[in-house]
């Protein structure tokens, strides 16, 4: 579900410009690395932010490597934006961008490791093509990712977990840390605004990484 447009937010996103990418996301394809402080580091990409809870707390945790993320929704992004922004980070940024023509945007092996958290579930059959873990969308994945690159994935919708799995099975990724209720382990893990809200009310959280396809 979309927010209500706040058209304030036109204005006080450019507060956060140094951690936000609002337009030419054609001009970084194959580069997006030179735009951190430490363009060695891999690149891991979170496909939906969110309000940055994510993104911001992973950047803090795994100064390692560097983060970007992408939205859809600028009312949203903002928040992630200012999180980044006002934590000071140097290994995190986020982008206006529909992950639809991702392919445009970034070049072949470019991306070391993708986060899909609690995206939109499409529970209806018809719309199984949507899904962000349907096999086209898992193919696109494997031709940005690198060699050895790897998804992961978290959902709270048990269907959607179900079916993610035999999506990655049947394209040929390796599964390993699968989960069906993640927040019983001892697998490291950042929540999601999202995640904290419905793991509170007792909903399990469902989990996987999946590596690439030798052959992709």
């Amino acid at each position: 579900m979309r927010l209500r447009r706040k058209p304030w937010i036109d204005e006080a996103i450019h507060e956060y410009d140094t951690h936000v990418i609002l337009s030419d996301h054609a001009s970084y394809k194959g580069h997006w690395n030179t735009l951190f402080k430490n363009p060695e580091k891999p690149l891991y990409v979170e496909l939906g932010t969110g309000k940055g809870r994510f993104i911001a707390g992973m950047a803090e945790a795994h100064p390692e490597a560097n983060f970007l993320g992408f939205e859809v929704q600028l009312g949203v992004l903002y928040y992630a934006a200012q999180k980044l922004f006002e934590a000071g980070t140097d290994n995190a940024k986020v982008t206006l961008f529909d992950i639809a023509g991702i392919e445009d945007i970034m070049e072949t092996g470019e991306v070391d490791r993708f986060y899909i958290n609690f995206c939109d579930p499409w529970p209806k059959a018809r719309h199984a093509k949507r899904r962000l873990t349907y096999h086209t969308f898992l193919d696109r994945y494997a031709r940005l990712l690198g060699p050895d690159g790897e998804i992961h994935f978290k959902t709270d919708n048990e269907g959607l977990f179900l079916f993610s799995l035999e999506e990655f099975k049947n394209s040929g990724w390796t599964l390993k840390n699968v989960s069906y209720d993640l927040h019983s382990t001892d697998i490291p893990n950042v929540k999601t605004e999202y995640e904290e809200k419905f793991s509170a009310k007792g909903q399990p959280i469902f989990r996987l990484e999946a590596i690439k396809p030798k052959e992709a």
